[in-house]
């Protein structure tokens, strides 16, 4: 009976010594690392080239990894085929993840370049893409007889516009003091909000915004007279590079009543005093409106058709290149943006990552650089600015026109800029728009 009981007694110590020792055994702990390493490989994707590679991913991070043995096996897979979701399978000798996610949660989560499933913590599901409705009943007012025509009161500015000797020396100081100058410029968060999504890079192609760039707009936007009239141009013009445009009696007076509107404000004012001080435009009034009307507005070739394309429609409207591979040209107004979006014709896919780190743009930037496709074709890289006025940007312009160079660098605020301008000969504008700088 002793015997017996002393053997029960060990039997009892072996199965606990068992116990004891499991946590540490060796082929068990190495299982484990098998398996949490192989699920790693499975989420793991290519990184962005900049960072240093890594070995490994852990479950739920956003990285990636060009050095990963699953990816030297993805074209061994691609025979395989794919699960009806679009993700990749799994192949059979893999063991399953710890813990496996429903379908429709990683369809929320995005993928990666590369098409494999990225596993991102705690996203919450993008949100839909909307169009705004937008009121353009006001816009329809300036549409009238030149008789019936009604423009914004005189406004005497004083020594406000008068360009002192220093601007007139140099263009960047001039450039800035039109900004200042922009009173009708409208306030991030007050008059308008902007969701830039993600940044990319040029080449990605993936869409990194499911909603609009525009988030809101202020109601009153249109009941602005300079505002009113630009818009009322943007529906005059073919979209196709090379189709030859038709110009009504409407179309010209619509051109004549925005250049009378704007020629009232600050910054077109300025604009004159600055040309008619260096020589460049008459004295008279009247001339100097004749002269900003056939710079923005006369047709001239582009795309192999003569009459097809003018400054204005190019830089502010946009156009579609019909030749080779289907692209977007010009195209670098937000008004034109905004209108185009809420009608569902424009797709914002992104920002595009600036030079520097660090300046990631946010609600308030003013100056963006996006990709986007318009009517379905791809504009990979265009920058604009957010909320400036009409008048403003045919200032701006206009003076890198006459009195700068291919490249223009200058401050416009906070924001360290290069207006790039492309001469059609010696006296038309064959494209002018805005690069933000490191």
């Amino acid at each position: 009976m002793e015997g017996l009981i002393k053997g029960l007694i060990n039997v009892a110590l072996g199965n606990n010594q068992d116990e004891d020792e499991r946590p540490n055994n060796p082929s068990h702990s190495q299982e484990e690392e098998r398996t949490r390493s192989t699920w790693a490989q499975v989420v793991s994707g290519e990184k962005e080239e900049e960072e240093e590679p890594q070995n490994n991913v852990e479950y739920g991070a956003h990285h990636y990894n060009q050095q990963n043995p699953w990816n030297r096996r993805r074209k061994e897979e691609d025979n395989e085929g794919r699960n009806e979701e679009g993700g990749w399978e799994t192949v059979t000798e893999r063991p399953p993840p710890p813990r496996r996610r429903h379908q429709q949660e990683e369809d929320n989560e995005g993928r990666d370049q590369e098409e494999g499933w990225e596993t991102v913590a705690e996203r919450p599901p993008p949100p839909q893409r909307r169009h705004q409705k937008v009121s353009m009943e006001n816009r329809h007012g300036y549409k009238q007889p030149p008789s019936e025509q009604g423009y914004s009161e005189e406004v005497d500015y004083g020594a406000d516009i008068e360009p002192s000797a220093e601007e007139l020396s140099d263009l960047s100081k001039a450039c800035s003091r039109l900004w200042e100058l922009d009173l009708n410029r409208l306030v991030p968060g007050k008059d308008y909000e902007i969701d830039c999504g993600e940044g990319k890079k040029t080449y990605q192609k993936e869409d990194m915004a499911q909603g609009s760039l525009f988030s809101w707009m202020s109601d009153n936007l249109f009941k602005r007279p300079t505002y009113s009239r630009f818009s009322s141009l943007l529906d005059n013009y073919n979209p196709n590079e090379g189709s030859k445009e038709v110009v009504t009696s409407q179309e010209r007076q619509e051109q004549a009543a925005f250049i009378e509107e704007i020629s009232r404000t600050a910054p077109i004012k300025y604009l004159y005093k600055y040309l008619l001080l260096k020589g460049i435009i008459p004295e008279h009034y009247e001339g100097f409106k004749r002269i900003l009307t056939g710079l923005w507005f006369d047709l001239y070739n582009r795309g192999g058709t003569s009459g097809s394309s003018s400054a204005f429609e190019h830089v502010f409207v946009g156009e579609i290149k019909q030749r080779g591979e289907h692209e977007v040209s010009g195209f670098h107004n937000w008004i034109q943006f905004y209108l185009e979006e809420a009608k569902g014709k424009v797709d914002y896919q992104g920002y595009i990552f600036p030079r520097r780190r660090g300046e990631i743009p946010d609600s308030e930037t003013q100056l963006l650089t996006i990709q986007f496709e318009w009517n379905g074709v791809l504009k990979s890289i265009s920058s604009i600015l957010v909320g400036v006025s009409p008048e403003f940007e045919i200032a701006l312009f206009t003076l890198c026109f006459y009195l700068g160079g291919e490249d223009n660098y200058f401050q416009l605020g906070p924001y360290p800029v290069n207006i790039k301008c492309y001469r059609l000969g010696r006296d038309k504008i064959g494209s002018v728009f805005p690069i933000a700088q490191s």
